[in-house]
């Protein structure tokens, strides 16, 4: 039997956000320890907000240390906007999580889009397929990307990144980077991760919060869908993990896992 994604559930926000910062640095650990550097994706929404909860107080040892300055950052998905625009991941990263680190504290590489490119989806996508080429190896020694993390948000119908239900996007084999212009959600133009490169990915973390997740979080892991997280669920199995508030996951039947690493 094929291995299962890890539900964490956790009483609230508050006790949920060291777990998920031990399971941060595990994985910051191991990608320094491959490569000396710790290549992760970061998605929008209400994620930012939960990892500064997670990685911003004080170290309580060295091993507890998050490592700024190894951190390369990239985008999992971006609108096409200006990075000072309110719908820019980019801005909401940088608002919530990378503006409050100290000064003069380590700081971490980050990869925006490229701007001059919004008027165009494609060659925006095949842009920042460039900027991930030149840091993970070329198109033709390696046929896909190995982010170390990718941590991502499942919206309430069941999307992640920009991969919507349904969407013929999913079926994308061969891009890293894609474009979509007809997104359900505004704005309609973006960039996304294709589901290869986030199946592909060493760990893969899922935070979802509140009880307004509840009526997904019941359908990505009991229903027998399509929808793009279960499809990720399906895709890393253990190499998953779900970090969840127990209002997201009431009635949910799926078994939880105490956390350990």
């Amino acid at each position: 039997m094929a291995k299962q994604a890890n539900l964490y559930s956790f009483p609230d926000t508050t006790s949920l956000a060291p777990a998920l910062r031990a399971y941060v640095i595990s994985c910051q650990e191991a990608g320094i320890a491959r490569h000396g550097v710790f290549k992760v994706g970061i998605s929008g929404g209400s994620l930012p907000k939960t990892l500064a909860q997670a990685l911003l107080p004080e170290p309580s040892s060295e091993a507890d240390t998050v490592k700024w300055d190894k951190w390369e950052v990239f985008f999992c998905d971006e609108r096409a906007v200006p990075l000072d625009h309110e719908d820019s991941n980019y801005a909401l990263v940088k608002k919530e999580l990378f503006n409050k680190i100290p000064a003069g504290s380590p700081q971490p590489t980050i990869h925006p889009i490229d701007t001059g490119y919004l008027d165009d989806a494609q060659e925006l996508a095949d842009q920042y397929e460039q900027v991930l080429v030149r840091s993970f190896a070329s198109r033709d020694s390696v046929k896909l990307p190995i982010f170390d993390l990718l941590l991502l948000g499942s919206g309430p119908d069941g999307h992640t990144c920009s991969l919507f239900p349904g969407h013929e996007l999913l079926r994308e084999t061969s891009a890293w980077v894609a474009p979509i212009e007809d997104s359900p959600k505004p704005p309609p133009r973006r960039v996304t991760l294709t589901l290869p490169v986030v199946t592909h990915a060493v760990r893969v973390a899922f935070v979802a919060t509140g009880a307004g997740k509840k009526d997904i979080m019941k359908e990505i892991f009991e229903g027998d869908s399509g929808l793009p997280c279960t499809l990720v669920n399906m895709g890393t199995g253990e190499r998953c993990s779900w970090f969840v508030d127990a209002a997201a996951v009431e009635g949910v039947s799926y078994p939880r896992r105490p956390f350990s690493l």
